[in-house]
């Protein structure tokens, strides 16, 4: 099953949209190779507002969001996680508008040099939430579900009032998400995924890239797609053992080589995964089948 990218998406970056009832979005100045057009910060409710990921630390963005709430009240500013593209704009909101920042703790030591947009070391909610907790922000319900893989404090938050769900990264519509070890773990992104296909949410609102209207579709892809991996990864070694650049120089031969370096992440974060099961073997940088 291919992943049906979504790449239609008119970011309108800087503007304060409406995209639902009761939902609006604006999209941060820093796109890049990593998070495609911009970070998403999504302002949830009307008179009572939670900020979903305020993005980065960046004055413009953070300007357009105070704007955008100056007749309301933000009661709280949920956090997805501590990657720098996410939380630093959550202390200048907060400081601005009191409100709680949310989220399930600091950022991970084991993951402070291993990510594409960097960690925010100096994140700390005023609010620590894990699987199953509750936020109640105005009329809406907002089930915290800990979704460790992309970093392992990794929270989606879904929205019990309306059936909407804001996955973060742990599942984006224009591109597939970026595991790297040995914070990011494969075996728990890929358990995490199929946890999602047990929900009726009935769309996602990602942090980068437009919304995913059929949601159990997608996500069904993007396990098809790491299952698919693994097998491509085993035959790879089938032949002999391997380097994960030898690896990466064929998995992601029609990919631009500046995507390699993420792609050599996302393979030994595999590897791991396999390691894990008993199917593969290290012998220092090279893998090996186990049998």
């Amino acid at each position: 099953m291919a992943v049906p990218f979504l790449t239609d998406f008119d970011p309108q970056t800087g503007r304060c949209v409406e995209v639902a009832p009761h939902l609006r979005r604006i999209v941060a100045p820093n796109p890049n190779m990593y998070t495609g057009w911009g970070t998403g910060t999504y302002l949830l409710g009307r008179g009572t507002v939670a900020v979903v990921d305020p993005g980065p630390d960046d004055v413009a963005h953070i300007g357009a969001i105070l704007d955008a709430v100056r007749d309301e009240r933000v009661s709280h500013v949920l956090v997805t996680h501590t990657h720098a593209d996410h939380s630093p704009a959550s202390r200048a909101v907060a400081a601005a508008t009191g409100a709680t920042v949310v989220g399930y703790g600091s950022h991970p030591t084991s993951a402070e040099d291993d990510s594409e947009e960097h960690g925010d070391v100096d994140f700390a909610p005023d609010l620590r939430v894990t699987d199953g907790d509750v936020v109640v922000v105005g009329d809406h319900e907002i089930e915290c579900l800990h979704t460790p893989g992309h970093i392992s404090n990794h929270l989606c938050y879904a929205d019990r009032t309306t059936g909407a769900l804001f996955p973060g990264d742990h599942v984006m519509g224009w591109s597939t998400t970026v595991v790297s070890p040995p914070d990011g773990d494969m075996a728990a992104y890929v358990a995490n995924l199929r946890r999602l296909l047990d929900r009726d949410d009935s769309v996602y609102f990602p942090t980068h890239g437009p919304q995913i209207e059929d949601p159990r579709r997608y996500v069904a892809s993007l396990v098809e797609h790491r299952e698919e991996r693994d097998r491509q990864i085993l035959a790879q070694l089938a032949g002999a053992p391997r380097r994960i650049a030898e690896l990466v120089e064929v998995l992601y031969a029609d990919v631009r080589a500046e995507l390699h370096v993420p792609a050599a992440r996302s393979v030994e974060a595999h590897l791991v995964a396999l390691r894990g099961s008993g199917m593969v073997t290290s012998d220092g940088d090279r893998y090996r089948l186990a049998w």
